[in-house]
């Protein structure tokens, strides 16, 4: 039987508008999607597309195993990951395998930090598999404070706020722009990197990009406010312009 193709289906920032007309010509004509969430969750990336899948469509959340209390370091921490991944991974090669194409949807571009990356590595030599590219997430944020992130000979560095402070504050201070993503829970050692950088009074937050309930505001008015994972911090470039 000749197999089915994967499909990893970049939405783009959050708004369906900004999706590229191949995505969204696949995510309408998909008879089995996957996605993400957390359990309990309906996941960002399926609430994304709502209202676009065919009402024949076969759904099949891939939900997190709970790793928040176990430090990244931790061996524990990849081994629930790594069986989290091979029991996905184990259930698209079925379905692939009998002929079936399966969208698997990525928030902003499947190859920039997302979780798509993990299937991919697993099954790009085993399985036909096209990646459909998008609107990354982090320019959905800059564009939506108005100020262009970059001029000229601007150095943008692009770095998780999960980081370790010291190697956060190294790298903002060598950068002229600067996007910290992954936020939430680590708002704290970002906001103290970005003073020992010099950088804080400079810096935005940007919650939910391109989404119905977008926010836009500089950092040091944010206040104590706890941040929710989908938001991105954005220091503009002032480099060189005519």
């Amino acid at each position: 039987m000749k197999p089915g193709t994967l499909h990893g289906v970049g939405l783009g920032p959050g708004d369906p508008d900004l999706m590229s007309v191949r995505a969204d010509r696949l995510l309408r004509n998909a008879r089995h999607v996957a996605f993400f969430r957390k359990a309990g969750r309906s996941g960002q990336a399926r609430r994304i597309v709502d209202g676009m899948l065919h009402e024949d469509a076969v759904e099949f959340p891939m939900e997190y195993p709970v790793t928040t209390e176990v430090p990244v370091t931790d061996p524990r921490y990849n081994a629930a990951l790594s069986a989290f991944y091979t029991h996905c991974v184990d259930h698209l090669r079925d379905l692939i395998e009998k002929g079936e194409d399966v969208v698997v949807l990525c928030e902003g571009d499947p190859f920039f930090f997302g979780s798509f990356m993990h299937i991919y590595t697993r099954l790009k030599e085993v399985v036909p598999v096209q990646v459909t590219p998008a609107i990354t997430g982090m320019s959905g944020a800059w564009t939506a404070t108005g100020q262009p992130v970059t001029w000229g000979d601007d150095i943008l560095t692009v770095m998780m706020g999960t980081l370790p402070e010291d190697t956060l504050t190294e790298r903002m201070a060598q950068s002229d722009a600067i996007v910290v993503m992954k936020i939430g829970r680590h708002i704290e050692k970002v906001k103290s990197a970005l003073k020992a950088a010099g950088k804080f009074d400079d810096a935005w937050l940007i919650e939910f990009a391109s989404m119905p309930n977008q926010t836009v505001q500089k950092l040091a008015a944010a206040g104590d406010k706890v941040t929710p994972y989908f938001s991105i911090i954005v220091v503009h470039g002032q480099g060189r312009r005519p």
